[in-house]
């Protein structure tokens, strides 16, 4: 059976290195890449091949930069073929349907044992499943049972004409790529803090307060290849 590469992005560097030596005693994952931030993770992704790039990766939320979930709904955008399962001390309701519409594929409590974060890892690459706590799982099925079709909701979110402008429509879609603002303001010789007040505009705009929700809307409405 070939090795399952999997990355790990979290800002804890005690806990990233805890859970690569114990994920190391399990023959069917290799650990190929690991990441303090979404904004790390991303840029290493560039400068790798497709060969080479993770098919899993363990993300955390709250990190500082970039946290997961706005790195999940960017990476997916950029490759859809990638997994992502949400690693975290959150099992709040925001942040589990915030991870849901971004594109994670599972989403586990810290406190799981490593041999259940490794068999996710295999539900989600060999079964396409979606592997969640327990105590996820059942938030999960209430919010579901609150919302009568989340794509509904997500298409209500691009029913508006936007109006952007072509500068917007180009910062858009650096954000979509994954560039920070340092490097879509090099792109554009403009500065930093003119690319956040055109972000702004963007946002204000699409009706979204994010990136994440940026690159949703921008994706669902195939405005980029």
């Amino acid at each position: 059976m070939n090795k399952i590469p999997v990355a790990i992005v979290d800002d804890k560097r005690l806990l990233r290195e805890a859970l690569i030596n114990n994920i190391s005693y399990y023959s069917e994952i290799d650990v190929v890449m690991q990441a303090c931030d979404g904004s790390v993770f991303l840029d290493a992704l560039k400068k790798i091949s497709a060969a080479n790039r993770p098919l899993v990766v363990l993300m955390d939320i709250e990190m500082p930069v970039m946290d997961g979930i706005e790195t999940v709904a960017i990476a997916k955008s950029l490759y859809p073929d990638m997994h992502f399962l949400m690693l975290t001390v959150f099992d709040d309701d925001e942040k589990l349907f915030e991870t849901i519409k971004a594109g994670a594929s599972g989403y586990l409590l810290k406190d799981e044992k490593v041999s259940n974060i490794v068999k996710a890892i295999a539900e989600i690459v060999h079964e396409g499943g979606v592997p969640m706590s327990p105590s996820i799982a059942r938030k999960a099925l209430a919010l579901l049972r609150n919302i009568p079709d989340i794509n509904e909701q997500l298409k209500f979110e691009t029913a508006e004409e936007h109006n952007l402008s072509s500068r917007e429509m180009e910062i858009l879609n650096y954000i979509v790529e994954g560039l920070n603002y340092q490097e879509i303001g090099e792109r554009l010789f403009i500065s930093p803090h003119t690319v956040r007040k055109h972000i702004a505009n963007i946002y204000d705009k699409l009706h979204v307060c994010n990136k994440a929700s940026a690159i949703r809307v921008a994706t669902s409405k195939k405005w980029f290849n």
